[in-house]
């Protein structure tokens, strides 16, 4: 059975050989920037499949129907306009620009997968109670940070506002949704009150009141 993870495990295992196949269809080969955007997203690529197989997110695990896999590959296509307008476009990156990239990427990468693990070992472990430790003591939402942080740093590496502007229809169509979804699932926990007030629903709320 085609389930939605299936679908999105080949998107995100395609980018790689996708970027590097239009480095050397276009000629980019001796550019820096097209080179740096296929070590980051590829890799992302790879650790997401891994992710996916070792503690991947069981919401994930629906059976895809067709609208559902045509609105997947909609949204999954348009994360590949970032490599395609960096290398078509020809646009040189500063290389302070491209340092700040590879930080946010990695900053990213730490929060997304970090968070996962963390909410994967407590559903295991303690199931039916509310996480609120770790990455999760002060943002509800800490793996859709890491995310925006992966995406800005491809984003602002494409040199373009086409790759900003889908990613921002993403976030208002899907995340934010989903986000508000689950904080009315998790209003059913008697601490729930308590935890939203400390903490930002996607930002980390620093200067929040403690419990």
């Amino acid at each position: 059975m085609l389930r939605e993870r299936h679908v999105i495990d080949t998107f995100k295992l395609a980018t790689g050989p996708l970027v590097l196949g239009l480095i050397f269809a276009f000629g980019a080969v001796d550019r820096h920037a097209p080179w740096i955007y296929l070590g980051l997203h590829g890799t992302y690529g790879v650790l997401w499949a891994l992710k996916s197989r070792l503690f991947g997110d069981k919401s994930w695990e629906r059976p895809c129907t067709p609208f559902r896999f045509g609105l997947l590959v909609t949204g999954l296509a348009g994360y590949w306009a970032a490599p395609i307008v960096l290398i078509l476009g020809g646009a040189e990156v500063p290389p302070p620009l491209a340092a700040l990239c590879i930080a946010l990427f990695g900053l990213g990468v730490f929060l997304h997968f970090v968070a996962d693990m963390q909410k994967h070992a407590s559903m295991a472990w303690r199931p039916g109670t509310l996480l609120t430790e770790g990455l999760w003591s002060r943002t509800r939402n800490p793996n859709y940070l890491g995310e925006l942080c992966i995406y800005a740093a491809f984003a602002t590496l494409s040199m373009h506002p086409l790759p900003f502007a889908l990613f921002g229809l993403v976030i208002a169509l899907e995340w934010w949704p989903n986000m508000r979804r689950k904080d009315a699932s998790l209003s059913r926990y008697p601490a729930f009150a308590d935890y939203a007030r400390r903490t930002g629903r996607l930002f980390p709320r620093v200067f929040g009141p403690r419990s």
